[in-house]
């Protein structure tokens, strides 16, 4: 890209800035519901990083839950467990359990259902995309769990380090996974150039550029097109790890992949999640950048939004008029924020609803948002360990 048209995005963006920040922005009366998912009483909900619903109704949760465990092998350290994937109908009746043990299960930050009601998990942890039919049964696995576990550093006085959780602490080696080596010399023999199919290794671009193909570093979400392209948001680490999308066809082929660590237009800080529309164009929440950044479906820049706060969860609905619910959400060390924003895809605010807190229609840490229906929203809340159903009402 020319200096020029960095220039233009970057001189249009704070015009559209500018026109945002002059809205008065409507709030939208809703009802919610922080009761409606009925365990067995053998089963708790966790952190509750992802919910999506399915064609029927039904609604899935992976939330970060359960008794994370470490074995150390021959070569290894085989971490697993920690999060669980959890059905209900659409009464919130439970319906069962899914992946109970699946390898790659450890600290979970989002589910996605495709038009075909395939289940897609992406977990933070394990840096994986994993890929469930209607009935449970594993289909696809992109990229490959960390070789080791990264460990914070000994704290203060000689005491011993914590593991490393995957949310902003600690971080792999730069575009690879957590705690993999680059290979002496760059890329191994054979490894093909950038932009070869079939998902191999090349040499490492810039800083979290990754490396051409499925090496994920801390995973934030995935989306599709028309055509079943599929899009991973690769990097939701704040200054380490990847920060970049990666783009697979529907038999999970490498296509490309565009981004970098920074804030210039098509670079990335934390990416929190991805989302397409009808027509094929790319929203990624840019979270450290405090903007959504508008791509084609080759990576190329088309327009950005801010003066939404942090955006993380981003759903956009379907029909002939498509709107984008985003969450401003608020960070771990205090309740301000916490609002949901609806806009047009343009960028308009349309109009916002809740605030952070802790009691019914209030959100802590919004992580998923689930849109299927244009005034009937799932939200899945961090910090609250609950999702809620919200009932958004008209504008009088």
């Amino acid at each position: 890209m020319t200096r020029a048209f960095h220039l233009f995005i970057a001189a249009a963006a704070l015009a559209f800035g500018a026109s945002l920040a002059a809205q008065t922005v409507p709030e939208i009366a809703y009802d919610a519901n922080a009761d409606l998912l009925k365990f067995p009483d053998n089963i708790h909900l966790g952190e509750a990083a992802g919910v999506a619903t399915n064609s029927k109704g039904h609604i899935f949760v992976y939330t970060r839950t359960g008794a994370a465990h470490a074995t150390l092998g021959t070569s290894r350290t085989f971490y697993k467990a920690g999060s669980r994937l959890f059905e209900f109908d659409q009464t919130g009746k439970f319906v069962r359990e899914i992946g109970v043990g699946v390898y790659g299960f450890n600290s979970a930050q989002a589910v996605r259902i495709d038009p075909q009601d395939n289940i897609w998990v992406v977990d933070q942890g394990s840096t994986q995309v994993i890929k469930f039919d209607p009935d449970g049964r594993i289909q696809l696995v992109l990229s490959r769990k960390p070789e080791v576990i990264a460990v914070r550093a000994a704290a203060p006085g000689g005491g011993p380090g914590r593991g490393a959780p995957p949310e902003g602490r600690g971080g792999p080696p730069e575009g690879r996974g957590a705690g993999a080596p680059p290979p002496p010399g760059g890329a191994p023999a054979g490894a093909p150039p950038a932009g070869a199919g079939g998902g191999g290794r090349g040499p490492a671009g810039p800083p979290g550029g990754g490396i051409p193909g499925d090496s994920f570093v801390r995973t934030a979400g995935v989306a599709w097109d028309a055509q079943g392209n599929i899009y991973v948001a690769d990097g939701s680490g704040n200054g380490i790890g990847n920060a970049r999308v990666a783009k697979f066809d529907k038999d999970a082929h490498f296509i490309r992949s565009w981004g970098q660590r920074g804030s210039e237009p098509g670079q990335f800080n934390s990416l929190r999640g991805i989302a397409l529309d009808a027509q094929g164009n790319v929203y990624v929440a840019d979270g450290g950048n405090k903007r959504i950044q508008v791509f084609d479906g080759d990576g190329n820049p088309k327009s950005e939004i801010r003066n939404i706060g942090v955006p993380a969860a981003i759903c956009i609905t379907s029909g002939a008029h498509q709107y984008m619910y985003v969450s401003n959400s608020n960070d771990t060390e205090s309740l301000d924020n916490g609002e949901i924003y609806k806009m047009e895809l343009d960028g308009k605010i349309v109009g916002k609803f809740g605030r952070a807190g802790r009691l019914s229609k209030e959100f802590n840490m919004v992580n998923a948002i689930d849109c299927r229906s244009e005034n009937e929203l799932f939200v899945g809340e961090l910090a609250n360990w609950r999702v809620q159903k919200l009932t958004l009402h008209a504008s009088k």
